[in-house]
């Protein structure tokens, strides 16, 4: 399975900055070490036009030419830099990639990436360029153009927080549906309603997270009976794990893992190639988080295996 990485660009922090920006360099070199079944990629950036599909281009500008104001840098929660503005342009692109890796063998993965709280004109906690929003545009438009037919994207987003920037970027497209479950009572404070909405109370375990989370997967396909997106993005938040500093939710590691099971699983079974991201992880232990997210990765390398095993098999039966 091809997964993208663009931890080679740091972003400089200052001292005390409670964003964990070790943890992608970790991620990586876990996988690096422990699952051969992955190929890493270093991610290519994203182009101004390629942005520009999701984002004005005024604040796409600001962000590469250090023109965001002190109040736009504090609501991103990052100060600029040129660092800054790369690293963004880094993660999107790793999006990309991962979408077009998706469509080409099933599954594919982002080690970074799920900056959902970006939305058209600014960014926000932590999100500067909103990497899924961008990717959904700019697939639909090559699909178009290779097989002059419609891409329906659904986006799953499984962050401890809403995605408001990605519900506000396509809140008036019916080709992306955007579907969030996460805590009720957690960042943002202000939602942007996506087409499904799940909220969680604080301190939810793992059979009621679980029950939600097929209870609203069975309203994703029953909205789009007789006509299955192509594409899924999956934002695989590791802050709904009970260590988690900012989730306020429970799940236990073995939680987690079913969760993506489910997901995966509900994916291939209809076929539906997906991207994945980590999105968020804000572990007390950052060890804690980059074995979980490396545990997501995991399993969505089984289910890019099992894609492969399949795609063989009617070709096996038509040269018998």
């Amino acid at each position: 399975m091809r997964a993208y990485t663009s931890d080679h660009f740091v972003l400089p922090l200052p001292e005390g900055h409670r964003f964990p920006m070790p943890k992608y360099r970790l991620l990586r070199d876990r996988v690096a070490a422990q699952l051969p079944g992955i190929r890493l990629e270093e991610a290519p950036p994203a182009s101004d036009g390629e942005l520009a599909l999701a984002h004005e281009p005024v604040y796409v500008a600001a962000v590469s030419e250090g023109l965001l104001s002190a109040a736009a840098q504090r609501e991103i929660g990052f100060p600029w830099s040129p660092r800054m503005a790369e690293r963004a342009r880094r993660s999107v692109g790793a999006t990309i990639a991962a979408a077009r890796a998706a469509l080409a063998e099933g599954v594919s993965a982002n080690l970074a990436g799920g900056t959902h709280h970006a939305s058209a004109d600014k960014g926000s906690g932590y999100c500067v360029f909103n990497d899924t929003a961008v990717a959904a545009r700019l697939m639909q438009a090559e699909w178009h153009r290779l097989h002059k037919a419609l891409l329906r994207v659904v986006v799953i987003d499984l962050d401890v927080h809403q995605g408001n920037g990605t519900a506000a970027v396509f809140a008036d497209d019916p080709t992306v549906f955007t579907f969030s479950m996460h805590g009720e009572r957690n960042f943002p404070f202000r939602k942007v309603p996506g087409d499904l909405d799940v909220e969680l109370p604080d301190g939810c375990g793992d059979l009621p997270y679980l029950a939600a989370l097929d209870a609203a997967l069975e309203q994703v396909w029953r909205h789009h009976e007789g006509r299955l997106p192509g594409l899924a993005f999956y934002l695989a938040g590791a802050d709904p794990h009970e260590n988690d500093r900012l989730g306020r939710l429970k799940l236990t590691a073995a939680g987690m893992a079913e969760r993506d099971r489910r997901v995966l699983a509900a994916l291939r079974e209809r076929r539906i190639p997906v991207a994945l991201s980590m999105a968020g992880g804000y572990g007390r232990d950052i060890h804690e988080t980059v074995a979980l997210q490396a545990h997501t990765l995991e399993l969505a390398a089984d289910s890019w295996h099992a894609w492969q095993r399949r795609a063989r098999v009617p070709m096996e039966q038509s040269l018998a």
